[in-house]
């Protein structure tokens, strides 16, 4: 007994070991093969208009209050810290130059869609990761129904199309409030601010910010949907997945913005 050797044991970690490296690629692929298959299946009949509705109704009533009210208190703080540095230079009437440059390049767009990854994204993933673990996407594609076509089209176009209308209401609604700031605490004439408005702003600013919100929307829509319908380890997954959408939707909008703010500016100016 003592000159027998002793059984191998198997080596439980090294599958995962080989595969743990690969995962984040095999992820990453994951994304841009559903991101592919949605894009391409948006133009295929039938078209889930009730469930569209429903999600942009959805994603609106969610988003629309916290996204107004917290573009007032970007708005102001922006407004604030420029017109301290345009009162040192003397120019405090180009105070609303600079507010309409802030707000339609970067409050309007990226506001929205915080508060749409924030909130709506992460509903929208709570739901479909609830639905995958009770296996109804397998269920739909033994009907034949497209789990695509079904739930992942409608949610990602109702991201999109309430970012796009969102970041024009924010806005405006971020433009009045830096208007009633400036003029009614830090002194600033009227006429001179809604002056200044269109001074360095023009319609190209606005159809730069309009497609930042749009592509901002649908990558928040994306992630959600991708971490939605790929949830694994039951009712905690569904809490992991919710994290993780909010945190990659940050990063990648984050990322996306620099890259479109370069570009806008490049083609604008």
């Amino acid at each position: 007994m003592s000159g027998q050797a002793a059984p191998e044991r198997p080596n439980i970690g090294q599958p995962w070991s080989e595969a743990a490296p690969l995962r984040p690629l095999r992820g990453v692929g994951g994304f841009f093969a559903m991101a592919l298959d949605t894009l391409v299946t948006m133009f295929k009949p039938p078209f889930a208009w009730r469930e569209f509705l429903e999600q942009t109704w959805f994603v609106a009533r969610v988003a629309l209050f916290p996204t107004l009210l917290l573009a007032i208190p970007f708005e102001v703080l922006t407004v604030f810290t420029f017109n301290v540095l345009l009162v040192e230079f003397g120019a405090a009437d180009l105070s609303g130059t600079g507010a309409a440059l802030a707000t339609v390049n970067q409050i309007g767009p990226f506001v929205t869609v915080l508060v749409v990854a924030g909130a709506a994204a992460s509903a929208m993933c709570a739901d479909l990761g609830a639905r995958t673990i009770r296996e109804e996407l397998d269920a739909l594609r033994v009907m034949g129904i497209d789990p695509i076509q079904a739930l992942v089209v409608p949610r990602v176009l109702a991201a999109t199309v309430v970012a796009l209308l969102l970041s024009s209401l924010v806005t405006l609604t971020g433009l009045a409030g830096g208007f009633l700031f400036s003029v009614y605490f830090q002194h600033v004439t009227p006429g001179a601010f809604i002056a200044g408005l269109t001074l360095i702003t023009g319609a190209s600013d606005v159809v730069v910010s309009m497609v930042k919100a749009t592509l901002f929307g649908l990558t928040a829509g994306l992630i959600a949907c991708y971490q939605g319908t790929h949830v694994d380890g039951g009712p905690a997954g569904v809490g992991n997945a919710v994290n993780q959408t909010v945190v990659y939707s940050f990063v990648l909008l984050f990322a996306i913005n620099v890259v479109l703010t370069a570009i806008g500016f490049q083609v604008t100016r």
